[in-house]
């Protein structure tokens, strides 16, 4: 996996964690529920990005801040919750 430079962008009760090149944006995007559950709602990862892990450096980052910050993650998106299932150690970050 490529190094990504993973920004998170959050205003009251949305937010997203984006990676930008080259004129491209691959993003996450969440809603707020409360302080303690945010939803991812969805991925979007442009082909420029396809291939560099992009995608799964995203979801690294919401789980490092999950960790960090105390909230859980409802994985509303289908990335996402793939990626929950892929990796188990995640789980403590995961409501479902």
């Amino acid at each position: 996996m490529s190094d990504h430079d993973v920004q998170r962008e959050q205003g009251s009760t949305k937010g997203r964690y984006v990676i930008r090149r080259d004129g491209h944006e691959a993003e996450l995007t969440y809603s707020i529920t409360s302080p303690s559950l945010i939803i991812a709602d969805h991925t979007g990862v442009p082909d420029a990005f396809r291939g560099t892990g992009a995608g799964l450096a995203l979801v690294t980052r919401m789980v490092a801040d999950a960790r960090a910050e105390g909230f859980k993650i409802m994985p509303l998106c289908p990335f996402v919750n793939a990626q929950r299932k892929k990796h188990p150690e995640w789980a403590d970050v995961f409501a479902v």
